[in-house]
């Protein structure tokens, strides 16, 4: 316990060290992993779009004793064309979403599961969206992302540098992708509150590694100048150094979104919740990984493209320094840092 409660001091000061960005290919072929498993579950199972986005008609009856069976009996016998989804929610309500459906089939499906259940009307929640409707909130949905993407990418050229922006969007792009690749896997259906969650942990990703790469900026200013590490090994001590903040960061706010999935969702049956809080989820855990062992890896492999970077670590190892033993040049780095921090003060 007294190694793990001082191991954020010597993180910083790098007198220990995890080598994450010359590690990167093991990162890369874990991130495949997924990427992979990702692709077959959208090639294979598609997205689950709900009626929001192609269209169609939501029945929610409100009765402790309805069943899903019964429910789809109901509809069943209407004769609608198309896939019928029939749904739990919670302990009182059964949902029923069919295709799209004009006023008399809309009728004929409300007096079916009225005359079912033995309800009125007025417990039975109708939705009905046309499938133009669908398409124009499917366009603004993809308009909006593309958007926020190259917003961010010109802010992120703009404030670092465009290698930094662009190992940021790339990123962003495998949260993202990883976290649809989840969610086409286990089925659940995409919403407004889906994509509400999608860009919430866009934010939260690229607010995290923008954190890491201020660091990153801050270590590497005059990394050529002084030639005594690698553009990676001050990356590297930059990864350390914001670690133990981004974790303890990621784990409080996992902790409150993991209450909504698994209580609220889970336990009380809050089906909105449920299609929020999964995205909240997933992206959170993924962002975090991403902003650590994506993002600072990919920049110090394209930083060290450059003449400048290659020339600096042929210098770097002409003098003796390795990635092995290195520890004490980066704590050289951390602490001429600080005494320019104290400097400003």
């Amino acid at each position: 316990m007294a190694k793990l409660s001082g191991l954020g001091g010597r993180l910083y000061s790098g007198e220990t060290s995890f080598n994450i960005v010359e590690n990167r290919k093991r990162w890369y072929s874990f991130s495949a992993v997924f990427i992979i498993a990702s692709i077959f579950a959208l090639g294979v199972q598609g997205l689950h779009l709900g009626i929001e986005f192609k269209g169609g008609a939501s029945f929610t009856v409100n009765k402790a004793s309805a069943t899903i069976q019964e429910a789809r009996e109901a509809v069943e016998a209407v004769g609608l064309p198309g896939e019928i989804i029939v749904q739990k929610i919670g302990d009182s309500k059964v949902r029923v979403q069919t295709g799209a459906v004009d006023a008399a089939q809309s009728r004929a499906v409300e007096t079916a599961l009225t005359q079912k259940f033995n309800v009125t009307e007025e417990s039975i929640d109708t939705q009905l969206v046309g499938p133009s409707w669908g398409e124009e909130i499917t366009k603004k949905a993809v308009y909006g992302l593309i958007a926020f993407l190259l917003v961010i990418m010109l802010f992120l050229a703009m404030v670092f540098e465009p290698k930094m922006a662009a190992a940021a969007i790339l990123a962003v792009v495998h949260d993202v992708f990883i976290t649809v690749g989840i969610y086409a896997l286990i089925g659940f259906d995409v919403t407004p509150a889906t994509i509400i969650g999608f860009l919430t942990i866009l934010g939260y990703s690229l607010y995290d590694t923008v954190v890491v790469f201020d660091k990153v900026r801050e270590n590497t200013k005059s990394v050529v100048a002084n030639s005594k590490v690698t553009y990676s090994q001050a990356a590297n001590l930059a990864v350390n150094q914001t670690i133990v903040r981004s974790l303890n960061t990621s784990i409080i706010a996992l902790i409150p979104v993991g209450s909504i999935l698994f209580v609220g969702a889970g336990l009380l049956g809050a089906g909105t919740l449920k299609d929020l809080s999964l995205a909240l989820f997933i992206g959170l855990a993924v962002g975090t990984y991403s902003s650590l062992f994506i993002a600072p890896p990919f920049l110090a492999q394209l930083r060290e493209r450059e003449p400048a970077m290659q020339a600096l670590a042929k210098r770097v190892a002409a003098r003796g320094y390795t990635s092995e033993a290195n520890s004490g040049a980066a704590t050289k780095i951390s602490r001429r840092t600080q005494a320019k921090r104290k400097g400003r003060k």
